[in-house]
């Protein structure tokens, strides 16, 4: 479908969206507004997200004060988890899992990339509404839906999955193995095959929208930076996630009807089970397939929105927009070749491994790309610290602080010294989990206004910004020494070991930062929340930005503008432009006589 003929289907489609009144149910609860979509996937992932820092402020306190008694825990685990207020360790495992789990999925991928890009794509494309908004309604309610079955098994009686979020057989393929093997076991397998038809069905919206819905003069050139990560993240999730629902559809086959894919010979007890011929590698390779693409799912609409607001806020072009593009492909067609570096200890052959050293090695170049050309925009720019730039710069310094560790972790010979330890979940929690964290609470602090019409509360901000960055490296910097230091991972206690009692106080350390960090996130709830209705009333581009969504009414209306879809006529970061005399110039604005086009 070319622009006009998108322009004029629309029209009409316009005017008859006038002519009828939204019931409370149409609008607010099955709609198929790609605005109100981004409204529900933003409450649903920072709900799943108080569930899961929740669950690792729960597992790190048992970590620093092992075999204590705590009130909370009782309350909330109940006598069978948590009996006389002292954490069992079968629930352990089981928090760990599905903290994981939820982060991983429902927040950081979920929360992250389905708010922004159905808020974004179609207000910065120049499009009325998402290519299919009633097939991005159901995407949203199989999201909720799965995060609903994913939850519901913290309530079955032996316990949630606890096999860790990569599930590896045979503790997830035998519903005997552990008490979180069972039923468990099997809601996290039906909750992530829905998650991933969820998953599927909104990337493939987000694909044909970006292609067909362009408003004219939108070519792919002038695009956003930030539409440009959802398109190739919704490619990514196109061509890896299929291939963990093809593993989870083994694994159910594995547990409930007899085949063996993933178990060889077994002993459970001394007695022999009947399966034979199948690998648990296989697994790990189906679920690393998808599992590192996921890394780049979760961190690329991250980067996108730290490019769009750097820009923004350092009141000059990004620099260098077409390596940033091309770094985007690099990072999405690499993403693809490194998944060994997961399974270095898995007894894969040694040429293999140097194989997917060198490709892991590789996409460090993309990354450092895009770290340098953030660098440079910043470089002697205008700059405005406001709360979303503060978690912006916030990214690119967690980005590069755990980016660094993984290129330690890329080596085979490095990482299997340290694999399965404490240096591995700085690492990843760094360069993935707060880097992604970060460029949601930037796009949250940016994007608010257009959401809600409101502006949240910069104080506020400020304080959520400084305490958060400072407990977040509280946290994960000192595991890279007790991960040194050979302390494993998923260990419900470390007292066990003499070796380990001298790093002891380190956990209490990090123990310590975790719940002041997590305590400051009820400031950022409440300035959410509180400025949604008491906030001071937006004006249409209080940032002064260039792109198309800050040319929309603040009140939101069915087809984003209430007369024609504005025309394209440059790129989208014409900050500080010399031909014009304010400092912006929004990509709807013709070029005027004789006006150069800036070089990007």
């Amino acid at each position: 479908m070319s622009a006009e003929a998108h322009d004029h289907d629309h029209g009409h489609d316009h005017e008859h969206e006038h002519h009828h009144k939204d019931t409370f149910i149409t609008k607010y609860i099955f709609s198929i507004d790609h605005k109100m979509i981004a409204k529900q996937y933003l409450i649903t992932g920072i709900i799943m997200g108080i569930i899961g820092i929740a669950m690792s402020l729960l597992f790190r306190m048992q970590l620093a004060w092992p075999e204590e008694s705590f009130k909370i825990f009782n309350v909330l685990l109940g006598d069978k988890f948590a009996p006389d207020g002292v954490m069992a360790n079968d629930i352990y495992l089981a928090l760990v899992t599905i903290h994981g789990t939820i982060m991983v999925f429902f927040v950081l991928t979920a929360g992250l990339s389905g708010t922004f890009s159905n808020l974004l794509i179609p207000l910065q494309i120049g499009a009325r509404d998402m290519a299919s908004g009633f097939m991005n309604m159901i995407s949203y309610w199989l999201f909720f839906l799965s995060a609903v079955i994913m939850l519901s098994s913290l309530f079955v009686e032996a316990g949630p999955a606890s096999a860790g979020w990569t599930i590896y057989p045979p503790l997830s393929a035998l519903p005997q193995a552990i008490p979180g093997s069972g039923t468990g076991m099997t809601l996290w397998l039906v909750s992530m095959a829905i998650f991933i038809a969820s998953s599927l069905m909104g990337s493939l919206n987000y694909i044909v929208t970006v292609i067909n819905l362009r408003t004219k003069g939108m070519s792919m050139t002038r695009l956003p930076l930030t539409i440009w990560t959802f398109f190739v993240t919704a490619i990514i999730g196109v061509i890896s996630f299929p291939v963990l629902l093809s593993a989870a559809l083994l694994l159910i086959f594995d547990r409930s009807f007899g085949t063996s894919f993933f178990l060889s010979d077994i002993y459970i007890a001394g007695e022999v089970l009947h399966y034979q011929g199948g690998s648990p590698v296989l697994f790990e390779h189906l679920f690393w397939f998808l599992g590192h693409p996921e890394v780049y799912i979760v961190i690329l609409p991250a980067m996108g929105l730290v490019s769009e607001i750097m820009a923004t806020n350092s009141r000059k072009p990004i620099f260098g927009y077409r390596a940033m593009i091309m770094s985007v492909l690099a990072i999405a067609f690499l993403s693809t070749i490194v998944w060994g570096h997961h399974m270095f200890i898995s007894g894969m052959n040694p040429f293999l491994g140097s194989v997917f050293t060198f490709t892991t090695l590789l996409i460090a170049i993309p990354s450092a790309v895009k770290a340098f050309n953030w660098i440079t925009t910043l470089w002697k720019g205008n700059l405005q610290f406001n709360p979303a730039m503060l978690f912006s710069i916030g990214m690119v310094s967690t980005f590069i602080t755990g980016g660094l560790t993984g290129i330690i972790l890329g080596d085979s010979t490095l990482d299997i010294n340290v694999h399965d330890t404490y240096f591995v979940i700085a690492h990843f929690h760094l360069v993935m989990g707060i880097s992604a964290l970060y460029g949601m609470f930037a796009g949250i602090y940016h994007w608010f206004p257009k959401m809600y019409g409101k502006m949240l509360n910069k104080n506020l901000g400020y304080i959520h910004f400084w305490v958060t960055a400072v407990c977040a490296y509280g946290v994960f910097f000192p595991m890279h020494f007790i991960g040194l230091a050979g302390l494993p991972r998923r260990y419900y206690t470390n007292t066990n070991f003499p070796l380990f009692d001298d790093l002891q106080n380190v956990n209490v350390l990090i123990t310590t930062f975790a719940l002041v960090g997590g305590a400051f996130q009820l400031v950022f709830l409440y300035n959410f929340f509180s400025s949604i209705f008491y906030g001071k009333k937006a004006v249409q581009n209080p940032w002064r930005s260039t792109t198309l969504e800050w040319t929309t009414p603040v009140e939101h209306i069915h087809g984003n503008w209430p007369g024609e879809i504005p025309h394209v006529y440059r790129w989208p970061y014409d900050y500080s432009n010399p031909n014009h005399d304010v400092d912006f110039v929004p990509q709807n604005v013709p070029m005027k006589a004789g006006e150069e086009v800036l070089h990007h």
